[in-house]
């Protein structure tokens, strides 16, 4: 479980001012970079490290910093994309070379362990710069290396120590190994490693990633996904943990909640690294069929391995069948939505959750067409009073979720309402709201209060900083700078 830190703002701040390391948000001003609010005469401040402290630098990456720098006019928005854009690299990225090819370790900021679905989040946005960065295109090489890595040595795991150092879960009653950081069971974690290796092949053309490793890891996700479908008995993985908190660990001495085989794959943990009620965790099956493509394609195209292809590929259409048949509802208000849960006996589950793989992220992950009606319904219904996780109050409005309780609002959550609207107003009043809830810091955090921004939790998590600059060069690459331009906040 990701460790929650609750902090104040003048905590937070004075975090951000003392760090004396590259592993936090550094105040120190990043070559002496300052952007003054004319208006209002305030100074704004680089909070990204010391130039000699950054862990990992690219050229292409400061040239889109200062591009986008000189086209936006809200001081304040240019400065916190300066601070969250690079955050990643700045902060989180270990590149080396192992074995003669490039190896990649990237932490997902307050912890230091690497989760396959945050590293692959985390890197994802920098991908389309690799071809004019040839240092920037081997560390991103090395982290669909080091990910592939990972699945062959356990895809069961959501979370990898940098070696076999053990960690704090060891005691975990599940087949941990010296390597794991954690083994909580998600689909998505092998989804977003097929996702960041397709995109960075279809971006710079290099195939070399899809070596024998890449051949074992699709053999290893196969197997894993068949095996979570539970046809033939419940599989191999169990899950338990000495805790006092019932979303991190697993009923019915570690199996989870029944399910009945009707071809979904069973997830037993959901991004956030909670228990799923019922197992067929719906976003995630949809995440799981493009990935299956994804990784057809590669395997058709790059590898000549027929064989292995076709078994994607039907494993895809299996769960899109049973997609179709289990997992919508006709909801009294919204109409025809996609439940977040379900179990093949009937019974659904009515929420969302923050972290993505969400209902409301399926558009951005291209799991679904954004005009699909459905997802529309879904999507009106997620952000509602109708979504026991949607939080409404003075600070600001969004999605959470059971990891850090009630009341509490996930930046992510309206970063995705950003990157699936289609409604310039509602865009404009998600970036206003993320520039408000960020306690001064300059960065975006795992969650804030409803009611109070400076209640607010993880002050240095990667993912979230980088997800608000992919947000914003997205605007701007898509002809919306006058609407970044129009916020006076």
């Amino acid at each position: 479980m990701k460790k929650l830190f609750l902090t104040t703002i003048a905590a937070g701040i004075a975090m951000l001012a003392s760090a004396n390391t590259a592993m936090l948000p550094s105040a120190a001003p990043a070559d002496n970079t300052r952007v003054e609010n004319k208006a209002t005469k305030v100074t704004y401040k680089s909070n990204r490290p010391a130039p000699n402290d950054r862990l990992f630098s690219s050229k292409a990456i400061e040239r889109e910093i200062k591009r986008i720098k000189a086209l936006l006019k809200n001081p304040r928005l240019a400065w916190m994309f300066e601070n969250c854009f690079p955050n990643t690299l700045d902060t989180t990225v270990h590149f080396r070379m192992l074995n003669g090819k490039p190896d990649t370790f990237v932490y997902t900021g307050d912890i230091h362990a690497m989760w396959l679905r945050d590293s692959g989040a985390q890197v994802w946005p920098y991908v389309q710069f690799a071809n004019s960065d040839p240092e920037l295109r081997k560390m991103l090489e090395g982290v669909v290396r080091r990910q592939i890595m990972c699945i062959n040595i356990d895809p069961y795991a959501n979370a990898f120590n940098d070696g076999p150092t053990g960690g704090e879960w060891m005691t975990d009653m599940t087949d941990m190994k010296p390597e794991l950081h954690e083994r909580k069971w998600e689909i998505d974690s092998l989804c977003y490693v097929i996702r960041l290796a397709y995109h960075y092949w279809k971006v710079t053309g290099d195939a070399s990633i899809f070596d024998d490793a890449w051949i074992q890891a699709v053999n290893n996700v196969l197997t894993t996904f068949r095996e979570q479908q539970r046809k033939n008995g419940e599989g191999p993985y169990e899950f338990r943990r000495k805790t006092d908190r019932a979303f991190d660990t697993l009923s019915n001495n570690g199996l989870g909640a029944p399910v009945n085989p009707v071809g979904l794959i069973v997830s037993s943990f959901r991004p956030s690294d909670d228990a799923t009620t019922l197992q067929f965790l719906i976003p995630s099956n949809f995440f799981a069929v493009t990935s299956l493509r994804k990784a057809a394609e590669v395997l058709t195209t790059v590898n000549n391995r027929a064989d292995i292809s076709n078994e994607c590929e039907t494993l895809a259409n299996e769960v899109e069948t049973a997609l179709r048949k289990y997992a919508t509802f006709n909801h009294p208000q919204f109409g025809t939505i996609y439940a977040y849960e379900v179990d093949g006996f009937g019974n659904q589950l009515f929420m969302d959750d923050a972290n993505v793989p969400s209902l409301l992220a399926m558009a951005y992950l291209g799991d679904v067409d954004i005009n699909d009606p459905i997802y529309q319904n879904t999507r009106r219904f997620v952000w509602s009073e109708s979504n026991p996780y949607f939080f409404s109050g003075a600070a600001g409005e969004g999605i959470g979720g059971p990891h850090v309780g009630y009341n509490m609002v996930w930046p992510m959550s309206i970063m995705m309402k950003a990157f699936t609207s289609q409604d310039d107003a509602e865009i404009k009043r998600c970036i206003e709201m993320l520039m408000t809830t960020d306690a001064g810091t300059g960065f975006m955090h795992e969650s804030f209060h409803k009611d109070d921004a400076s209640n607010f939790t993880r002050p240095w998590f990667a993912w979230q900083n980088t997800l608000f600059g992919e947000l914003i060069i997205k605007l701007v690459n898509e002809g919306r700078l006058d609407l970044l331009n129009s916020i006076t906040i």
